[in-house]
């Protein structure tokens, strides 16, 4: 049979992929090893999911018996700017550039579909699409294909389109001719470790989730830590720091994809507005957005936290009035902010 991948590859990019590889299913052991280790030492913190299907998620046969090749796809998100320009202003909100529009989950879902139904009509396999969503290792996989490699900020890093790609797989029963995984070119460069505002990365290659602003901001419900709310500034909605200062990024040009570029009103969000939402308004202001999702709480949290942070006595009447909020998180947030406003 004549070889697949260019057709499939072909397809891809006319879809709008930006990177594709491929690579059989499996993982190498030290893949599984260190998604054990990082269990282990309780690094992922509030996200029971990783654990609780551990073993499908180190393994592809083990979530899919059938597979025998992985397409491995990235959809860049590279922005035009700075994405850490907001950080010096302290009455606005820095989102992570990737929650400035649309949710990528739908985006790329919507186009390995397209994909996946090509691949089946054009050569009769079985395929199963999947996005971070589902128990699957894909940075490593991205790897494997070629797309890039595992940086020491665990993410991976593509020496085209840097640290920026949404990542997307086919597992499929069809047997593809796997790429050359891709070598690491870190280097001895160590940019992305020491500008980490929480110190979140015990090694290289190593990340302790529960110390991250990404993860604290998004995935812990409770509330933050006092020892780290000093340190998150004004992120509001993750954090592109260790990406940001990659010197791959260098080659990295503007996302081509409209529905990635970022809205006027996430870049550089006044925290004063944020504050105000409430569960309606909040909907309505993020419906399409990845922001979403960790609902008006969470995020009014993470706002009284920049408000805090922020050393600016005209966002005190905002934060008090937030101190009876029905939320317990959110108006112990409030309390926190407005004691950090409050003149002595």
């Amino acid at each position: 049979m004549t070889d697949p991948r260019p057709l499939i590859r072909d397809k891809a990019l006319s879809l709008g992929f930006d990177a594709i590889g491929f690579a059989t299913a499996d993982l190498a052991p030290e893949a599984r090893t260190r998604l054990g280790a990082f269990l282990a030492a309780g690094q992922h913190g509030d996200m029971g999911w990783l654990a609780d299907r551990a073993e499908q998620r180190s393994h592809p046969k083990a979530l899919w018996a059938e597979a025998k090749s992985v397409i491995a796809l990235g959809l860049s998100y590279a922005p035009s700017d700075d994405p850490l320009a907001s950080l010096s202003q302290p009455d606005r909100g820095t989102v992570s550039v990737y929650a400035r529009n649309r949710d990528y989950h739908d985006l790329v879902k919507g186009k390995l579909k397209h994909l996946a139904q090509f691949v089946v009509s054009r050569f009769g396999p079985a395929v199963k699409v999947f996005v971070d969503t589902a128990p699957v290792m894909e940075k490593p996989l991205a790897e494997k294909a070629g797309l890039g490699w595992q940086g020491k900020h665990t993410n991976l890093v593509s020496r085209t389109h840097g640290s920026w790609l949404f990542l997307g797989e086919i597992y499929t029963t069809l047997e593809l001719t796997p790429d050359t995984p891709h070598q690491d070119r870190c280097g001895t460069c160590t940019r992305c470790l020491k500008i980490c505002p929480t110190d979140a990365f015990p090694a290289p290659y190593r990340l302790d989730a529960t110390r991250c602003i990404s993860y604290l901001t998004i995935e812990h419900q409770g509330p933050i830590p006092l020892d780290l709310r000093p340190l998150m500034g004004n992120r509001i909605y993750g954090c592109d720091d260790c990406l940001a200062v990659c010197p791959w990024n260098r080659f990295a040009k503007p996302t081509p994809h409209e529905k990635l570029r970022p809205r006027d009103d996430l870049t550089a969000p006044r925290l004063q507005e944020l504050a105000t939402l409430d569960d309606a308004s909040f909907r309505r202001t993020f419906t399409g957005s990845p922001i979403k999702r960790i609902g008006r709480n969470r995020f009014v949290r993470n706002v009284l936290i920049a408000i805090g942070n922020s050393a600016d006595p005209s966002l005190l009447p905002v934060a008090r009035q937030l101190t009876t909020d029905p939320d317990l998180v959110v108006a112990e947030a409030a309390d926190w902010a407005s004691s950090r406003l409050s003149p002595p």
